[in-house]
């Protein structure tokens, strides 16, 4: 996630970033973040399962969530797709198509 958060920074992003899934729902719920990175296999909480109680809550249900996986099978983009994510990225990710993904989601960066 390092890479992810340099190459965010870098662009004028702020982020904030949780390790594990709990982390994440106080997080999204409290900060009301403009979009969710949600790497699928988080340590204590399955991404998917995840999803369901961000869109479950109502203070998160509208905040766009993108997947972030190293499960690349046949199937699985529109596996995560069909549970609800807004988009999916898959590991290794090209660079550009991931900024791309985040400001389709997120909006550019005021002063960009």
């Amino acid at each position: 996630m390092k890479l992810f958060r340099d190459v965010l920074e870098a662009s004028g992003y702020r982020l904030l970033e949780a390790t594990t899934g709990e982390q994440a729902m106080e997080l999204a719920a409290e900060q009301q973040p403009n979009l969710v990175l949600m790497d699928i296999q988080l340590p204590d909480l399955d991404g998917v399962d995840a999803l369901g109680r961000l869109r479950a809550d109502a203070r998160t249900a509208s905040i766009p969530v993108v997947a972030l996986t190293a499960q690349a099978m046949h199937g699985d983009r529109e596996r995560f797709l069909d549970a609800g994510f807004d988009a999916y990225i898959s590991k290794p990710v090209d660079i550009v198509e991931f900024v791309k993904t985040v400001k389709e989601h997120c909006g550019e960066v005021d002063g960009e």
